[in-house]
């Protein structure tokens, strides 16, 4: 079975490693030929335009940063709703609006074609290993034709239910991360005040009920002083701006989420667009004039766990 990939990005790059190392017949495209050409110096081969890829494909994998790139892919002049045929497989990976997954796979059961959503979470060091998770949401059958090609691709996938499903559950699971992140800043701003041992108040909040996946990962990059989680600010607002979507849908006044948005556009403003996103606790590091540095933490995630065939949970 041919894939073809697009959207060679942090984390889609990674995915794609992933492919290439179980061997896949796999074909790439990005705008960025840097990243294409490394690919291609690998093996891979190289499509030289998206309608290109889409023919040669069985399955079309997207990895996109926003829903306007998106719909730019799938709906440009040689993008892949004009190319692609029936009982091909489209797969959006990318973290996307719901209504707008659902509008594109309409558009495509129009071609014949079968579109799924495989939205990922874990961070991209998890992406490199083949161990993030893997939401999935379209037909049963459909899944199961692609189950073989995402236990390559993650360690627990989960089939969430109708298109559009899985769209929403990782807008909720990325809020959820941002709202720690934002805490976070707070509590390691209380531990120096006190002049806690903060390798310690690590391995406190590591082992309590305070803990989380995102403790876990992004205060070992804050407290390294690097920030470098490979997630950047106008993503988190974007991730944000999706929930908030999602809570208008229903007139919901929701109370925490419009603070922790707030938190982050102002950091963007801070930091840059593109800063990491974990540098929003630096707000609070500048305001007060302290640092959360300790030695002994690394500059950049890496996930030590061995690779392993995923599965279904």
């Amino acid at each position: 079975m041919k894939i073809g990939f697009i959207g060679l990005g942090n984390v889609g790059s990674k995915l794609a490693g992933s492919l290439l190392r179980n061997k896949f017949d796999l074909t790439v495209y990005d705008l960025d030929k840097t990243i294409t050409e490394e690919f291609r110096s690998k093996g891979v081969k190289t499509a030289n335009s998206i309608g290109e890829l889409t023919e040669e494909v069985d399955i079309i994998i997207t990895c996109l940063p926003s829903p306007e790139v998106c719909e730019d892919v799938m709906l440009g002049e040689n993008g892949i709703l004009n190319n692609i045929s029936k009982d091909k497989i489209w797969v959006e990976m990318s973290t996307t609006d719901q209504k707008e997954v659902i509008r594109l796979g309409k558009l495509i059961k129009e071609k014949g074609a079968i579109p799924l959503e495989a939205p990922v979470s874990g961070g991209c060091h998890r992406a490199a290993t083949g161990n993030i998770a893997v939401f999935v949401g379209g037909e049963r059958n459909a899944f199961e034709k692609i189950l073989p090609i995402l236990t390559c691709m993650g360690r627990k996938i989960l089939h969430v239910g109708e298109l559009g499903t899985a769209s929403i559950l990782k807008v909720i699971t990325n809020y959820l991360a941002s709202v720690h992140l934002a805490a976070l800043g707070e509590a390691w701003t209380i531990a120096k005040k006190y002049n806690l041992n903060l390798k310690k108040t690590y391995e406190g909040i590591k082992i309590s009920s305070g803990n989380s996946f995102v403790h876990e990962t992004e205060s070992q990059v804050i407290l390294n002083g690097s920030y470098n989680i490979n997630f950047t600010m106008d993503l988190v607002e974007k991730d944000m701006a999706l929930f908030d979507k999602l809570s208008k849908d229903f007139n919901l006044n929701l109370e925490i989420a419009p603070f922790v948005l707030d938190i982050f556009k102002d950091a963007k403003e801070k930091f840059g667009s593109r800063a990491w996103s974990s540098m929003v606790v630096k707000r609070l590091e500048d305001k007060y004039g302290i640092n959360f540095r300790e030695k002994g933490f690394p500059n950049e995630l890496v996930d030590n766990e061995n690779e392993v065939k995923g599965h279904e949970v």
